[in-house]
């Protein structure tokens, strides 16, 4: 299991960072579909995991009161027992966090592998998380 951090100690603070961080899912999600619309597939791919990634922390912070570490979808959407299309959309972003930015992880370069499809899987994902997530917060 992953680490966890510390939330702040103040019921301010932690409402602020639930706050901020849902904001810039947000902001991801929308630069995940500017990229996609300017044919950057590999970063829209990038942005659609990382508004993923913090629509799901910030429902964590809301619920648990801890900052989660890592960014692991699967772990973070199975600690908030997230139903199986939900489980199933973190499958599919995981590894990208990595893949879409590192040739080592890849398997080549991520701006030569990537495609207007793959971008669109992955964006349909990350929209069904965050929307999930919304209706958490």
């Amino acid at each position: 299991m992953e680490a966890q951090e510390n939330a702040p100690d103040n019921a301010s603070a932690l409402k602020r960072l639930v706050r901020d961080n849902w904001a810039q899912a947000k902001a991801d999600a929308t630069t995940a579909l500017t990229l996609r619309d300017a044919g950057i597939y590999y970063a829209s791919v990038f942005f659609a995991q990382q508004a993923a990634e913090k629509a799901l922390k910030s429902v964590i912070l809301h619920q648990r009161s801890k900052n989660p570490r890592g960014h692991n979808l699967i772990t973070f959407a199975n600690e908030l027992s997230a139903p199986l299309d939900i489980m199933n959309a973190a499958g599919e972003l995981n590894f990208e966090f990595l893949s879409s930015r590192n040739p080592e992880h890849a398997e080549g370069v991520p701006a030569q592998i990537y495609d207007v499809t793959s971008a669109n899987l992955h964006l349909a994902a990350s929209a069904k998380i965050v929307e999930w997530a919304r209706h958490l917060l």
